[in-house]
């Protein structure tokens, strides 16, 4: 508004400026060249300001400068505001990825949440910027149009006018904008989901050889993206073609309607015109910005619903936290089923602390299910499942997660350096690299880092290409025991290595019992045949518990699990 004020202010300096030059002298006093605006002239003389050549050019001057410095201040807070708004949603966001609920993650699609929350934030930073430049580029046009009114009110009407219906114009341009990029958001989607999966899958794509296949799949939603975006770039360069051209028609229009008709003088139509000028030039401002604006609404359509949906599969907590050394737990009648299967049905079983506890069986019998459970990834009813003599969902999770460690079937492995890997970016120290290398010695991995050229600070690269799968998973084993936990759960820990890493492990396992609380889902039944108890999971929830030798002596098809195996 600022900025409008103080420019037009300047404007109107123009005609005493032309009048200080003509014949007739310097002006002196009101001028009815400048309308309703002659009082600016008053103000002048009253300040003692001779209305001369030499003091209109250092008022002029003295507007414009004043301007310079309101459109630095305008431009600079814009910014401010536009990345703080960024930033304050990508920490919403994050917090709101962090309190997903994890049944509800399973069933999400990646794509989309990849896409919302890198691709899509930028374009609605776009939004914001292009939505607060229509609003600035309107409030000017505001003021320019209230002192083309003062000045020449009639002429500014038959202008003003015109440039009403020079925006219905555009109607159709803006609604075909939107639709278009609500259809750019979907396919981005798809997009983003393809790409994550051609990274995670790019060594079995390229093995196959189906990574030629599968970049097709990807380059039609390419191109289907680009046809979007052709459409909103269409609109553009029509809505820039014909924007100048209505808006010269509309100034012609109205000075020869005001010379010819009502018979105006052409010095106070210049002086409207000058606002006009800049009004409507405003005016095409704020169109593009609209327009532009348009152009990624579908983003904040996107954004809106990824948020509701977020918010809405918050994970829930109870307020108690997890006291207690050691770690406990105790299932009563545990039970838990999915839509279309029962997979746990009445399991009670008592875990003293430092227990060893084996967990065996076919697939689909829920060994993954029972320890999402017992890592409060999934919710049991109440009554069901106790950690320390406390009710499982009466307990903050945070409280009961910050002391499990938990190494799954695939190594969850980050690219960046093995320090960094293991300690979980801890400040470099030399206390912490050293309960890094212990760490490591606990998880067999110590030798093969000390071969490498760079030791700790090796790179790894992209889920740890550059290491072997048994390397990848004594590293991710490594990381839970410098965390110094105290329930430790390995689903399926040993199933990536050979049998030499496995053999270390093993010992290593063997090592840590009685020091930890620990479940181990094992397919070797090696791996757990010094378990303190064993829990062998059958199908439709039933189950035996027992050492290694009271299952062998009493069931059938542990037995034959055994046979099969070749174990003795």
């Amino acid at each position: 508004m600022f900025v409008a004020i103080l420019d037009g202010v300047g404007l109107t300096m123009f005609l005493p400026l032309l009048k200080a030059t003509s014949e007739s002298g310097p002006a002196e006093g009101a001028d009815s060249s400048m309308g309703q605006l002659s009082f600016l002239l008053d103000w002048l003389s009253a300040l003692g300001i001779p209305l001369t050549l030499t003091y209109i050019l250092v008022v002029m001057l003295f507007f414009f400068l004043a301007k310079g410095v309101a459109r630095f201040w305008s431009d600079f807070y814009r910014v401010i505001l536009q990345q703080r708004f960024a930033n304050l949603m990508r920490l919403g966001s994050m917090r709101l990825l962090t309190g997903y609920d994890y049944q509800a993650f399973s069933k999400a699609d990646s794509g989309r949440i990849q896409n919302t929350m890198s691709g899509e934030i930028g374009r609605i930073t776009n939004a914001y910027r292009n939505y607060f430049q229509m609003l600035q580029s309107g409030i000017m046009t505001a003021v320019y149009v209230l002192l083309a009114l003062a000045a020449n009110p009639r002429f500014a009407m038959i202008v003003a006018a015109g440039g009403l219906v020079s925006n219905l114009l555009f109607s159709r341009i803006y609604r075909i904008t939107k639709d278009a990029s609500a259809a750019i958001t979907r396919k981005m989607n798809v997009f983003q989901g393809f790409l994550i999966q051609s990274v995670t899958s790019y060594k079995f794509l390229k093995a196959t050889n189906l990574i030629h296949d599968y970049k097709r799949k990807v380059d039609r939603s390419i191109i289907g993206i680009e046809k979007e975006q052709r459409r909103v770039g269409t609109m553009a360069a029509i809505a820039n073609a014909i924007r100048e051209p209505i808006i010269m028609g509309i100034v012609v229009s109205a000075i020869l309607t005001q010379i010819n008709v009502f018979e105006e003088s052409l010095g106070l139509i210049i002086l409207s015109l000058l606002f006009f000028y800049r009004g409507l030039t405003a005016l095409v401002q704020m169109q593009n910005f609209y327009n532009n604006f348009l152009a990624v609404v579908g983003s904040i359509d996107n954004m809106e619903s990824f948020v509701a949906t977020m918010g809405e599969h918050q994970e829930t907590t109870g307020g108690i936290a997890l006291t207690g050394e050691d770690f406990s737990v105790e299932l009563v009648d545990l039970s838990y089923a999915y839509t279309d299967r029962v997979v746990l049905d009445g399991l009670s079983l008592s875990v003293a602390p430092n227990t060893t506890i084996g967990i065996v069986g076919e697939s689909g019998t829920g060994k993954t299910t029972l320890v999402n459970l017992l890592c409060g990834l999934l919710k049991p009813s109440p009554g069901m499942l106790f950690v320390n003599g406390m009710d499982s969902t009466e307990l903050d999770l945070l409280s009961l997660r910050s002391r499990v460690g938990y190494v799954t079937q695939e190594a969850q492995i980050f690219t960046d350096t093995i320090y960094n890997n293991v300690s979980f970016w801890a400040p470099d120290t030399a206390e912490n690299r050293q309960k890094v290398w212990d760490a490591l010695k606990l998880a067999y991995a110590a030798d093969f880092i000390t071969e490498l050229p760079e030791g700790l600070n090796t790179s790894i690269g992209i889920n740890g290409i550059n290491l072997s799968g048994g390397q990848r998973q004594r590293i991710s084993i490594a990381r839970e025991l410098y965390r110094n936990v105290e329930f430790l759960i390995l689903d399926e820990a040993t199933s990536a290595l050979d049998s030499q890493s496995e053999h270390y492990i093993q010992e290593n396992i063997d090592a840590l019992s009685g020091s930890y609380t620990m479940f181990i889902i094992a397919h070797r039944l090696s791996t757990i045949k010094k378990a303190d108890k064993i829990l062998y999971l059958k199908r439709n929830g039933e189950y035996e518990i027992g050492t290694f030798a009271e299952l062998q002596a009493r069931s059938q098809n542990f037995r034959s699990m055994v046979a099969l195996q070749s174990f003795g």
